[in-house]
């Protein structure tokens, strides 16, 4: 079947998070581990969720760590992201071909809604999927099966993009097509390292994938 959903992972996919994450890591590890760890360190900690992240550093202050973090997130929040180039651009253009669009991310779902606000993305997308609306986040399949109930979709007519190993393996996990993003963080290596069905070097490579027409677009436009 052709592809007539798209799922998204938001944070270094659609959103460019990743100095807010950084900066909201290197805050918190500053405050229980003075002095042990930069920018490179945290780098890993990056796609996970907060409790999985901090449950691997001290299982005890789980709690008080991810509060302590998404204190800072939120109040940097609308001044550390950006948008990625193609983003809005490419999602307009998917919606306005009648494409059920969703995103599926670790993010609570009120923090992705404040992205998705301050990107101007939010009324392209019927569906938000965050950390609070499912019992096993990616790369449990339970997210991304969620997202195709509320969209009345099925997994033989979905793609699911993002940036991180666990939305790759999320989407193989529930039976959907992937796309790896070559800007993450992370680096196009890494993401190759899961063997997504594609890779994309900017957003707009979504088009000609699910069979848009990008010449045509510009063409009827004028």
């Amino acid at each position: 079947m052709m592809i007539r959903t798209i799922l998204f992972d938001l944070d270094g996919t659609l959103i460019d998070t990743n100095e807010l994450i950084i900066q909201s890591f290197l805050h918190t590890l500053e405050k229980y581990y003075p002095g042990r760890y930069g920018r490179e360190d945290v780098l890993p900690f990056i796609g996970p969720s907060l409790y999985e992240t901090f449950s691997s550093l001290n299982p005890e202050r789980v709690e008080e760590m991810v509060k302590t973090y998404r204190t800072f997130n939120h109040a940097r929040h609308d001044e550390l992201i950006r948008e990625f180039d193609t983003v809005y651009e490419t999602i307009e253009t998917l919606h306005r071909h009648g494409f059920r669009l969703g995103v599926v991310t670790t993010k609570m779902h009120d923090t992705a809604l404040m992205g998705l606000r301050k990107t101007r993305l939010e009324p392209f997308f019927s569906c938000v999927i965050g950390l609070d609306d499912v019992n096993r986040p990616k790369p449990d399949p339970e997210p991304i099966h969620k997202a195709l109930e509320a969209l009345q979709s099925k997994p033989d007519e979905a793609l699911m993009v993002g940036d991180n190993y666990h939305d790759i393996l999320a989407g193989k996990n529930a039976g959907v097509k992937t796309a790896g993003v070559a800007w993450a963080i992370k680096g196009r290596g890494y993401l190759e390292q899961y063997e997504p069905d594609y890779m994309l070097e900017k957003m707009s490579d979504l088009l000609a994938i699910v069979g848009i027409n990008e010449r045509k677009e510009e063409a009827s436009s004028r």
